[in-house]
């Protein structure tokens, strides 16, 4: 009787001592096939069906897996392993653990002071450059025939992404001289994305405090394993919104974090509803003039479309920043912040159309090692950082492979692991993940 086994969670051990990190790859050096031995008593029970194939297969002391998608451990941490890794993932680079004594005013410092300048010219050129290409946007759909509305929606919701970044920058106080100045032009930049500033500002600034800390932090997080198994319509809920529906699961986390007053701290409220008082006077004016002057599916054409293509950018971009299978969520006692800000941060190079617009926000590792560097000053801070800090930077071009990874395989919270995949957790429940894994295409 032959048996599959077919995810990459096994416990591939042999008989050695299991690792203290968890579940690794370890190969047999007896072995020149690539088989790998595999501890009975380490593998996770699952359904009847799975259960009789691994009685079958106990029978056996020694057999062959295949091993996949496995993060990496100290025992195998080399430059081999890593380049391994960067195919499997679709990355460029994976960077090394960065040492535990390195903290991150050390990174910090090696930065040249000129990055963390502000040039009000600067930041007034990337304001025109957003305008301009919203105002082409908008004269592209008012154009084009219907075949081709997609490219203008995919070019506007781009240039409105622009936006947000230009509202991010003053929110991290790196957009201007003038603070009242940031609030005012923060505030204008989000209202046609009907994003509330201040909550989001509050609730932004928490992430890069707690970034990729498991339970603090306020962007994307892994599933919990209870959260995944409190239900089963709530499990297939998560497993749509963590895979097919995941470049635009940042509408969710819009309409639960930034609306509700009671998730802000008492001196943070009259800030919070002055900008809830904006959205929706914005919500109020602008879109009953949009549909007066051009009907509902004018409000679609102009506003709806482009404003999901902003949060596909938006989803897209958040989960390219701290998502990949070797890079951990640890629980405060564990937590480094020059680790979680270097190692855990990735660098992600996408069309050159698509960083103008959205003004160099995927240069990502030098705005977490410090907020306060402006977006136009984000490749030079990169350099500088590459320079000093470069073999322990995570570094991909955006590709299918990185994407596919993200989608099905960085699901649920894992100590030993870091993820694991839904369809190992309940295959019968996966469908849209095996759907993902069978059309998407795997080219790096």
């Amino acid at each position: 009787m032959a048996c599959r086994l077919a995810h990459s969670g096994f416990l591939i051990l042999g008989p050695h001592k299991r690792p203290n990190e968890g579940n690794r790859i370890f190969p047999q050096s007896s072995t020149s096939s690539g088989s790998y031995l595999l501890k009975w008593e380490s593998l996770p029970q699952r359904s009847s069906k799975q259960k009789q194939c691994l009685k079958s297969l106990q029978k056996r002391q020694v057999v062959k897996a295949v091993a996949v998608n496995v993060a990496p451990s100290p025992a195998a941490d080399s430059a081999e392993y890593r380049q391994q890794l960067c195919h499997e993932y679709g990355f460029r680079q994976i960077g090394e653990p960065l040492p535990d004594n390195i903290t991150l005013r050390d990174i910090i410092d090696t930065l040249p002071k000129k990055v963390f300048e502000i040039d009000d010219s600067k930041a007034l050129k990337s304001v025109l450059v957003s305008v301009t290409s919203y105002a082409l946007g908008i004269f592209m759909i008012t154009k084009a025939p219907w075949y081709l509305l997609p490219l203008a929606w995919a070019w506007t919701g781009t240039a409105i992404t622009g936006f947000f970044v230009i509202g991010h920058d003053c929110a991290h106080k790196s957009f201007s001289k003038n603070k009242l100045v940031e609030d005012i032009v923060g505030t204008l930049a989000f209202m046609p994305l009907v994003y509330p500033y201040e909550p989001w500002r509050f609730k932004h600034d928490r992430h890069h405090a707690k970034t990729n800390m498991l339970e603090e932090d306020t962007a994307w997080l892994p599933v919990k394993p209870e959260e995944f198994e409190s239900s089963s319509l709530f499990q297939k809920a998560i497993i749509y919104g963590y895979g097919p529906l995941r470049p635009w699961m940042s509408i969710a986390h819009w309409l639960r974090m930034h609306f509700d007053v009671k998730r802000f701290r008492p001196n943070e409220v009259k800030r919070v509803k002055i900008s809830l008082a904006c959205v929706f006077g914005f919500m109020a004016i602008g879109w009953p003039l949009i549909i007066l002057k051009t009907g509902v599916m004018g409000w679609i054409k102009f506003w709806l479309m482009p404003w999901l293509g902003y949060h596909f950018w938006m989803s897209t971009f958040t989960m390219v920043h701290h998502t990949a299978p070797h890079i951990p969520f640890k629980p405060s006692e564990e937590w480094n912040a020059a680790q979680a800000q270097l190692n855990g941060t990735v660098h992600c190079d996408y069309p050159s159309w698509i960083e103008i617009l959205c003004h160099d926000i995927n240069v990502h590792i030098p705005h977490h090692i410090s907020p306060r560097i402006p977006s136009y000053n984000l490749r030079a801070a990169h350099q500088s950082l590459q320079q000093n800090w470069g073999k322990y930077m995570n570094e991909a071009s955006w590709n299918w492979r990185l994407m596919k990874t993200i989608l099905t395989v960085c699901h649920v919270y894992s100590k030993e692991r870091n993820y694991i995949p839904f369809d190992e957790l309940a295959p019968d429940d996966s469908q849209p993940i095996t759907f993902l894994k069978q059309i998407m295409p795997d080219y790096a």
